[in-house]
């Protein structure tokens, strides 16, 4: 790959970060103007990590702070290609993804991976646009960034016929609130941004609604779910290949500096730009698979004094 093509790349998979970085500036520089005048205590720890099930939190990586990531999906439990033969999907993995998060500061958040699927690399930015205050401000704002670049052959001749075929981009605004120590949810409106789709009468781009709530049920414990509303709001939903909103459900374990999620979802993809536009299992016909997720920290930084969780 010539030197003059890798850079076009490149700046297609920053322009999303760059964008983020500009108008999140100018709009925190906005809100701190509003708020200055406040003293309000904050609202901490809406979530416990910055990853629910499938959608991204509201929460980003502490200043200096480095945080290794291994996410794993798993084949069918059910279905055609599940059942005891594959030990119940154990014995497939439809994809996984490494990666690693980075805090610029604590409101800003960089990050880097590579999945399975489509053997695509992502780089992601993440930035804190408002806090939730006890009183004053209701909600939290975070604003999300993803773009994603496909490296595998070509199925077919010509398939990307241009090299900007094979990056997307997804952009999300994470709107959360923590109604009590126990109870967080979040609503989260997306738009992806792709040059081509599959489907000849699929849309290239489109808006999707995402939801999420996490239940504490004991100090280490917690039940998390989110659900991705995407076929029938912006996208048709009369395509000829079926595709189903993605549905997440699991457990997430807290044990020091690792947070275990173990979770069940119809999306056999990992990244934004992989499990909206391309889920095509369903829950009611055997295509919900297992999942889990581990994160460790390593603070690069000096520690600072733990905040209290309320």
């Amino acid at each position: 790959m010539s030197s003059k093509r890798y850079s076009k790349i490149v700046c297609n998979l920053l322009a999303p970060i760059f964008s983020l970085v500009s108008f999140s500036s100018a709009a925190i520089s906005a809100i701190s103007s509003m708020a200055s005048g406040l003293n309000f205590r904050l609202i901490l720890s809406t979530f416990k990590s910055p990853k629910l099930v499938l959608l991204q939190t509201n929460e980003t990586q502490s200043k200096q702070t480095l945080t290794f990531w291994i996410f794993h999906r798993f084949g069918d439990i059910g279905g055609e290609f599940g059942g005891s033969h594959t030990l119940f999907g154990l014995d497939n993995a439809s994809d996984i993804r490494i990666g690693f998060d980075y805090g610029i500061t604590d409101a800003f958040t960089i990050g880097v991976g590579r999945s399975r699927f489509n053997e695509s690399y992502d780089l992601q930015g993440k930035l804190r646009l408002l806090r939730q205050r006890n009183e004053g401000t209701p909600v939290a704002l975070t604003v999300f960034a993803q773009s994603s670049w496909i490296t595998r052959r070509e199925n077919v001749d010509n398939e990307f016929q241009d090299e900007a075929d094979r990056i997307s981009h997804f952009l999300q605004l994470i709107v959360a609130r923590k109604f009590s120590p126990s109870l967080s949810l979040m609503l989260n409106p997306g738009y992806l941004i792709r040059s081509q789709a599959v489907d000849i009468q699929d849309q290239e781009s489109f808006f999707v609604l995402g939801m999420g709530g996490r239940l504490k049920l004991t100090k280490r414990l917690s039940l998390i779910a989110d659900y991705t509303i995407v076929n029938g709001l912006d996208r048709p939903d009369d395509l000829e290949t079926e595709y189903f909103n993605p549905l997440g459900i699991g457990l997430e374990i807290e044990t020091g500096g690792h947070v275990f999620s173990l979770n069940f979802q119809n999306a056999p993809y990992i990244t934004e730009n992989n499990f909206i536009p391309y889920t095509q299992k369903s829950w009611s016909d055997g295509g919900v698979r297992f999942g889990f997720s581990i994160s460790r920290n390593f603070y690069l930084g000096t520690k600072k004094a733990k905040a209290t969780d309320w």
